[in-house]
């Protein structure tokens, strides 16, 4: 295992977002939805998650966009959250250390507890419009 460091700048980044979507296409739970949803467009995909963790772990303010927006309509409940969760606190421990992984971990936690929380909403009230 390589010797976990610091999250202080934008390779730190692009390391945490492949290493965690590496594994998230391999896992046998996720990858379907993943891979049905972002098909050949992985690239781009992985170019967001860089700008959306820089932007939130290191200031550099360099994601514009709603991230809840995509999640909204994935056939996806609490099971699913739970893996992902699983899956980046792996990543994290594997590969990080420090305030920023810690913040990190915290900040995928909320945002998972907060697309879950949504996601039933909008499926429990699908006269709402999703915002």
């Amino acid at each position: 295992m390589e010797k976990q460091k610091q999250i202080i700048e934008l390779d730190d980044i692009k390391l945490l977002v492949d290493s965690f979507y590496g594994k998230v296409r391999e896992d046998e739970l996720l990858a379907p939805i993943f891979n049905n949803r972002i098909g050949e467009k992985w690239p781009e995909h992985m170019e967001k998650m860089y700008r959306f963790w820089q932007t939130v772990l290191l200031g550099e303010h360099t994601y514009y966009g709603s991230p809840f927006v995509p999640h909204a309509q994935l056939p996806v409940d609490k099971k699913h959250f739970n893996q992902w969760m699983a899956l980046f606190n792996q990543t994290i421990d594997e590969h990080f250390r420090g305030d920023k992984a810690e913040e990190a971990r915290w900040r995928a936690g909320k945002m998972a507890e907060m697309f879950h929380y949504k996601i039933e909403f909008y499926r429990n009230n699908p006269k709402k419009r999703i915002l």
